[in-house]
C-alpha cells in the first residue's frame, strides 16, 4: 500500500474569506465618500441643502414630541448639532453593514448604496429649499461616487491566508497594507471634499450682499439714539455686571430649528401676502428698504428660557410696519390669525390683533442700525412685541398668509406648546452670581438685573433678602414699554448665607407670579432666586 505524505508546506498559501473588518472598513469608506460628493454637489447648488442637512431637517420635521423634548433636555442649545452628528454616525454604521454583507453579495452593497441615495433624493426633493432637479442630480452623483468607492475597495480587500511556511514572507501583509492605504487615501480624499463642500456653503455672497445694503436714514432714528445714549449713561446701566441695555447683535441669543442657516440672495427675495386678504401683493427687499420708516427697541424672549435664563435680548430694531403691509392688501373680515413662512418651511401664526392693536410689530431689516445679521433673518423677519419668538418671530421671511385661528397650527403647536404665545413679565439678578461670595466689610454691594414685559412695561422691580421685606429698586432710564428697563438696588450684606430674591410688576399693576413653572407649554414663571455668601 502506497501512502501520500501529509504537506509541510506549499508555495501557495491557503486563501479564506476576508475579514469582516475589512468590508466594514470598505463600506464606511464608501458611504464617506457618497456623502462627502453629495454634500460638495449640494454645495455647488448653495443655498441649497446636501443630503445630510435634507435628511435632518426631515427629522425635526416628523419626529414625535418625545424625541424633540429628549433632545433639547440632553443637548440643550447644541440639539440641531447632535442631529447632524448622529445622523452622520448612522449613515457610517448602515455603511460599515453594506460593507461587510457586500463580501459576500456586491449586489445587496450596490442596492444598498442606491437605497441610500433615494433616501437622499426624497428628503432633498421635499426640502422647501431644494427641488426634484436638484435632489436627482445630486443623489446620482452621491451614489456613484459611493458604488465606484466600494468596489474598487473590495477588490483590494486582504483575504486570511495559512502562511507558507517555506516563504514567511507571505503576501498578506502586503495585501492589507495596499488596502489599508486605498482606505486611508481614500479617507484623506473625503476630508478634503468635505472641507471644500463647507467653504463652497460659505456666506462670502450673502455677506458681501448685506454689507452694500445702505440703510435708510429716517427721522425718529436720532432720537433713538439720544434716548440710547441717556439711558446707557445713567448710573444703573453702569452697574458692574448687569446685561447692556442694548444687546450686541453677536451675543443676541438664537434659537430656530435651522440646521443649515439660509443663505438668501436680497435681489431675488420677495416677500408676498395672501390668503385672505383683497389682493394678494409682492414686496421686494429694496421695496422695504424705501419704507422701513419704523425704529423701536423690543425685547425678544425665546419660550424657553428658564426663569433667570439668558434666551432673552434686547434691540433696536427698523423696518415696515406689518400693519401698513396688510392694510394695503386688504385683510378680509374673518381673518383671525396670520401664519408667516420662512425660506427653510418653518411657519408660525399669531392673532391678527396683535398688527393692529399699536404694539410693535414690524417686518424688520435692521437690527441695532445694520442690515440684519446672516443669523438673525437676513434679509427680512418678523418682530411683534409682547410674544414669544415661537409664534412670532419668523426668520429669513418668505410668506404672510391670512388666514382664521381654526385652519391653521404653526410647527411648534403639535408638539406640545400652546397655541398663543404672550410673553410672561420676567425679571433676572445679574449681579451678584447665583453661589458668588461676596463682601461683608460693610461696604455696600449692587444688586442689579433687567425686568421685561414686552408691550406692558415694568412699573417697579422688588427684591427681597432673605424672608424680610420686598424693598423697591430704582430702576434705569426706559426706552419703552416694549423694552426691558435695568434696575439695581444697593444692600449692605452680614456675614453668612443670604437668599436674593426678585419680581416685577407690569405696566398694568400685574406682579409676576410666584408659581413655578417650566418653559413647556407657555413659558416659564417664577421669581428668579439666588443664594450668595458673604
Amino acid at each position: 500500500m502506497t501512502t501520500t505524505p501529509f504537506p509541510t508546506s506549499t508555495n501557495h498559501p491557503v486563501r479564506h474569506p476576508p475579514s469582516w473588518w475589512a468590508g466594514a472598513i470598505a463600506g464606511m469608506a464608501a458611504g464617506g465618500t457618497a456623502l462627502a460628493v453629495g454634500e460638495l454637489a449640494g454645495a455647488l447648488a448653495a443655498p441649497k441643502p446636501g443630503p445630510v442637512i435634507a435628511v435632518s431637517n426631515r427629522v425635526i420635521e416628523h419626529a414625535p414630541v418625545w424625541f424633540v423634548n429628549f433632545g433639547k433636555q440632553v443637548f440643550g442649545l447644541a440639539d440641531k448639532p447632535a442631529l447632524i452628528a448622529g445622523t452622520l454616525i448612522l449613515s457610517i454604521l448602515f455603511a460599515a453593514g453594506l460593507g461587510v454583507i457586500s463580501l459576500r453579495s456586491r449586489v445587496v452593497g450596490v442596492a444598498g448604496i442606491a437605497a441610500f441615495g433615494v433616501l437622499g433624493l426624497i428628503a432633498m426633493g421635499v426640502d422647501p429649499q431644494g427641488g426634484w432637479v436638484y435632489a436627482a442630480a445630486v443623489s446620482l452623483a452621491a451614489v456613484v461616487a459611493g458604488v465606484v468607492s466600494l468596489l474598487a475597495l473590495l477588490r483590494r480587500v486582504p483575504r486570511n491566508e495559512v502562511p507558507d511556511l517555506e516563504n514567511p514572507i507571505s503576501a498578506r501583509p502586503v495585501e492589507r497594507r495596499t488596502f489599508l492605504g486605498w482606505a486611508a487615501a481614500m479617507a484623506a480624499a473625503i476630508g478634503a471634499v468635505a472641507v471644500g463642500a463647507n467653504q463652497l456653503r460659505g456666506r462670502a455672497a450673502v455677506e458681501s450682499a448685506r454689507d452694500e445694503v445702505e440703510l435708510p436714514t429716517e427721522v425718529g432714528e436720532a432720537e433713538i439714539q439720544a434716548q440710547v445714549s441717556a439711558a446707557v449713561a445713567s448710573e444703573v446701566a453702569n452697574t458692574p455686571g448687569i446685561a447692556d441695555l442694548i444687546t450686541p447683535n453677536d451675543e443676541f441669543y438664537l434659537i430656530d430649528t435651522a440646521t443649515l442657516v439660509p443663505q438668501v440672495d436680497p435681489s431675488s427675495w420677495e416677500l408676498t401676502i395672501k390668503g385672505m386678504v383683497d389682493r394678494e401683493v409682492t414686496y421686494t427687499y429694496d421695496d422695504l428698504l424705501a419704507r422701513a420708516s419704523t425704529i423701536a427697541p423690543v425685547t425678544l424672549s425665546c419660550v424657553s428660557n428658564e426663569v433667570g435664563g439668558q434666551l432673552v435680548g434686547n434691540a433696536v430694531w427698523q423696518g415696515v410696519p406689518l400693519s401698513e403691509l396688510l392694510d394695503e392688501a386688504g385683510v378680509q373680515t374673518g381673518a383671525t390669525q396670520i401664519r408667516s413662512q420662512s425660506v427653510d418651511g418653518w411657519d408660525c401664526g399669531f392673532p391678527t390683533d396683535a398688527a393692529f392693536d399699536g404694539r410693535t410689530a414690524l417686518v424688520a431689516i435692521a437690527m441695532n442700525g445694520e442690515p440684519l445679521p446672516v443669523d438673525h433673518g437676513f434679509p427680512a423677519r418678523l418682530v411683534v412685541s409682547g410674544l414669544y419668538g415661537y409664534v412670532s418671530a419668523t426668520k429669513w421671511l418668505k410668506e404672510i398668509e391670512l388666514t382664521t385661528w381654526e385652519a391653521f397650527d404653526g410647527f411648534w403647536i403639535p408638539r406640545g406648546w400652546s397655541k398663543s404665545g404672550p410673553i410672561k413679565t420676567q425679571s433676572r439678578i445679574d449681579t451678584p452670581r447665583n453661589g458668588e461670595t461676596i463682601s461683608s466689610s460693610g461696604a455696600a454691594v449692587p444688586i442689579a438685573g433687567v425686568a421685561w414685559a414686552p408691550n406692558l412695561g415694568i412699573e417697579r422691580v422688588e427684591v427681597q433678602i432673605d424672608d424680610g421685606d420686598w424693598f423697591e429698586a430704582t430702576l434705569g432710564e426706559s426706552l419703552g414699554d416694549d423694552s426691558w428697563l435695568q434696575w439695581s438696588l444697593a444692600w449692605t450684606p452680614t456675614p453668612g448665607q443670604h437668599r436674593i430674591r426678585v419680581r416685577a410688576t407690569d405696566g398694568t399693576g400685574e406682579t409676576q407670579t410666584s408659581e413655578v413653572a417650566r418653559p413647556a407649554p407657555n413659558g416659564a414663571s417664577g421669581w428668579h432666586t439666588i443664594t450668595v455668601k458673604a
